[in-house]
């Protein structure tokens, strides 16, 4: 069908333009990390209204940093037990809290800590991969003036060619920002239920307006003879609220949504939020995403400035353009940038049931996201990594031939993203992945806890590597840089081999050269062994899981971990065996019936007192 000619009006939108505030300017540069203004359709100014507490320093003012009172993210390396890690934690008074099925947690500190000294001095601990302070960000978006229009922006992208083939349906886009109203009538037919991450709750309605406005641009209802249209009017909209009533997020609300939006369905997830492509901790959950078969888009952010950021390809930042396809004078930049789509005056859904035009890469990014979820469904066999591929070679390339900070490889193209998705057929994947170990040295003496690194390495991407030693699996890390925390206590003193072996998403894989260690750990005697071992599953916790679930098993005894044998089980079929304190597992849930499964581990020490552990998980 062609919906070309079906392109909804805007005759509620002009009205209600008429009640915008006048005189506003988008003057270049912004700034907007930790201020901005709001326009709403009933001309209501929004305030701040977060006075900073003792020890928080929140600001409204620019320039000024602004993080999270008594708390600071963390992810420990693959491996680690779990008593290690309190461990650590505990030197500094933490303690922390698992986000989700992720490897990622929330360190609660003790009133006084410093969580930019602690987060400092973790982030330079062997055993943890990442620390850093829980950061306030800001939405991406300026005030506009009025402005008689229309949605420019679809046919400057191609959507309604795109249309002809896929308008979405389908795929889930999850939307993490201020809520979303879903009472609107151009948004209601698309919602599916979210959460609440700022207030713990299912109450996901709109407190700001900038959610439901960044949720219209990327799929409000198509076809529907009202209001907008959004680029994917067929995509369902999942709202997850990570912010307060002034559209302040934080590093740790922005990671528990998108690990839960994974979790739960979502292909897509846009965050509409400055300067989270520079977040360690919001990586980590991006790749714990794309990793599920989604992809994530961030807005660029709203300085007029090079925000010298590292480039990552754990989600894609999109920088703003205007109707000439020119950079927008307020829009960030630098070589983090993937993409640009339009932001200026973008007609869209407004709390209420009203329409109004923003402005900011708050909205590159949601028609950028709309984009991949047209993209999905023309073809929903892609991967998450073929999908990116599209999207940047069918880009308009402007600025620089090739990628630059600007633009990044260029503006968004629905019309040529759709056609390649359609055209593309499959090509099997028959090559492995590189890996090789490069700590610990071969014939090294070890003890204790023992920091693997590994580098891996493939042409579409490594999905985990597995660490094994002596034959048993003792870790999986699903996310570079792929590093471990290997207990061995667990291992008989003496020599051990130790080998990591990298998986594609194709399930290629190469193992790599063993490295043979020395283990050196003193040996506790017990007369008589009475005391069954302790075991936990750490992860996954109860609760829904989907595609790949990293199975994490701990252990211990008071005779030592080495004399330790464990069984993992689920839904009663034994499904790997190990030695010592750890064991992981790969679980591939995506063939398995929807229901719910148990997952049972077993420890039995060397005179034969055994315990279990059970977690119970739907898919």
């Amino acid at each position: 069908m062609n919906y070309k000619s079906k392109k909804p009006t805007n005759n509620s939108a002009t009205s209600l333009i008429s009640a915008l505030p006048a005189g506003q300017s988008s003057a270049p540069g912004f700034a907007l990390k930790t201020s901005f203004l709001v326009v709403v359709a009933a001309a209501a100014s929004v305030g701040f209204s977060s006075p900073a507490r003792a020890g928080q320093p929140l600001s409204n003012q620019p320039n000024v940093e602004s993080w999270a009172p008594g708390r600071i993210l963390v992810v420990p390396r693959a491996g680690l037990p779990e008593k290690e890690l309190a461990k650590i934690l505990g030197v500094h008074g933490g303690k922390g809290r698992k986000i989700g099925q992720s490897s990622m947690y929330i360190v609660d500190l003790p009133k006084g800590a410093s969580e930019k000294d602690v987060a400092d001095k973790l982030s330079h601990h062997p055993h943890l991969k990442l620390a850093e302070i829980d950061r306030r960000v800001a939405g991406t978006f300026v005030p506009n003036d009025p402005y008689t229009g229309s949605e420019y922006h679809l046919t400057k992208i191609g959507a309604p060619a795109a249309w002809d083939t896929t308008q979405g349906a389908g795929i889930t886009i999850a939307i993490l920002d201020s809520g979303v109203d879903g009472t609107h009538p151009d948004l209601v037919a698309q919602m599916v239920p979210g959460y609440n991450f700022y207030d713990n709750n299912t109450n996901t309605s709109d407190v700001n307006g900038h959610g439901t406005a960044v949720a219209g641009a990327a799929a409000a209802s198509s076809n529907n003879g009202i209001g907008v249209a959004g680029v994917a009017g067929q995509a369902k909209i999942m709202p997850v609220r990570i912010a307060d009533a002034n559209a302040y997020a934080y590093y740790s609300t922005i990671a528990q949504g998108l690990t839960w939006a994974a979790d739960n369905g979502a292909r897509v997830a846009n965050i509409s939020y400055s300067g989270v492509a520079g977040s360690a901790s919001i990586q980590s959950a991006a790749q714990y995403m794309k990793n599920k078969g989604g992809l994530v888009v961030v807005s660029a952010g709203n300085n007029g400035i090079n925000e010298n950021i590292t480039p990552t390809t754990t989600m894609i930042p999109v920088s703003a353009t205007d109707a000439n396809d020119a950079m927008a004078s307020w829009s960030s930049y630098g070589s983090f940038v993937a993409l640009s789509a339009p932001g200026t005056y973008i007609w869209t859904t407004s709390r209420g049931g009203a329409y109004q035009q923003w402005q900011g890469t708050s909205f590159s990014s949601p028609i950028t996201a709309g984009v991949v979820a047209l993209t999905m469904a023309a073809n929903p066999a892609l991967t998450s990594t073929q999908v990116e591929s599209m999207l940047y070679s069918t880009a308009v390339d402007l600025g620089t031939p090739g990628r630059d900070i600007y633009f990044g490889y260029g503006r968004v193209n629905a019309a040529g993203a759709v056609q390649a998705a359609v055209a593309a057929k499959p090509v099997a994947d028959t090559q492995a992945p590189t890996v090789a170990i490069s700590a610990p040295l071969a014939n090294a003496t070890v003890s204790g806890l023992v920091a693997v690194n590994v580098n891996a390495a493939d042409n579409v991407g490594v999905a985990r590597v597995e660490l094994k030693v002596n034959g048993s699996t003792v870790a999986v890390d699903s996310s570079a840089p792929f590093a471990f925390s290997w207990d061995s206590t667990g291992a008989a003193n003496g020599m051990a081999s130790v080998v990591a072996v990298a998986y594609d998403a194709a399930g290629n894989f190469t193992s790599s050269t063993p490295v043979s260690v020395n283990i050196s750990n003193s040996v506790v005697i017990v007369p008589k062994d009475t005391t069954p071992p302790v075991v936990a599953i750490t992860n996954p916790v109860a609760g829904r899981v989907s595609g790949n679930v990293s199975i994490s098993v701990n252990a211990s005894d008071n005779s030592g971990a080495a004399g330790i044998t464990q069984s993992l089980y689920i839904d009663g079929t034994l499904k790997a065996t190990g030695t010592g304190a750890t064991l992981g597992y790969s679980w591939n849930t995506r063939k398995l019936a929807s229901g719910t499964h148990t997952i049972q581990a077993v420890a039995k020490d060397a005179a034969g007192n055994t315990s279990t552990a059970t977690v119970k998980v739907n898919n």
